[in-house]
């Protein structure tokens, strides 16, 4: 395993946590906020995304006007169901979200969630340090490396690492103070 395979699959859990964090609400209107909504579209779970346009007319609404008329319940059903807290309002063509401020209690629990799912990327980190670390040990088992070629391998790993799990507590930092600030 190349160390720029190593770095693409670090990078790719950063990516991963950082559209996770996108579903966050923050206060202000975000489309991302419906990514993880799941509508049962026909006997299968769709993706909200694909059933509906969503807009933001202002700062604090979105605005789902689906492509199908006949599938608004379903949305709306979808969306109560979520764990948003955000009631929807079905005038017959489109549903409504309206996006009230945040209480200090939810932007404490908001952060929380961001703590959450930066520890889940993480361990994703993690999990590609440990697969490389068992990579270069299995390569100088094998004699296809040197121990100090090996040597020096686990620690341009463990650089990588320490930097990508940085740059991940950076974006978390971010995430907490863009909840935070009102």
């Amino acid at each position: 395993m190349k160390l720029d395979e190593i770095e693409a699959r670090m990078q790719k859990c950063i990516e991963a946590t950082q559209s996770n964090f996108n579903t966050v609400r923050t206060g202000r209107a975000n489309a991302a906020l419906l990514d993880r909504i799941m509508v049962e579209y026909y006997g299968t779970p769709t993706p909200l995304k694909s059933l509906a346009s969503i807009n933001t007319p202002d700062a604090t609404t979105l605005l789902i006007q689906p492509f199908d008329r006949s599938t608004l319940n379903a949305i709306e059903r979808a969306i109560s169901e979520s764990d948003l807290g955000l009631p929807p309002n079905n005038d017959g063509h489109s549903i409504r979200l309206n996006i009230p401020p945040l209480t200090a209690e939810r932007r404490k629990e908001l952060a929380k969630m961001v703590g959450k799912l930066a520890e889940e990327g993480k361990v994703a980190i993690r999990n590609v340090r440990r697969d490389a670390m068992d990579m270069v040990k299995k390569e100088e088992k094998n004699k296809t490396i040197s121990e100090d070629e090996a040597k020096k391998l686990q620690e341009q790993v463990e650089k990588l690492t320490e930097k990508y799990i940085k740059k991940l507590e950076q974006i978390q930092a971010d995430k907490e103070k863009e909840i935070s600030s009102i």
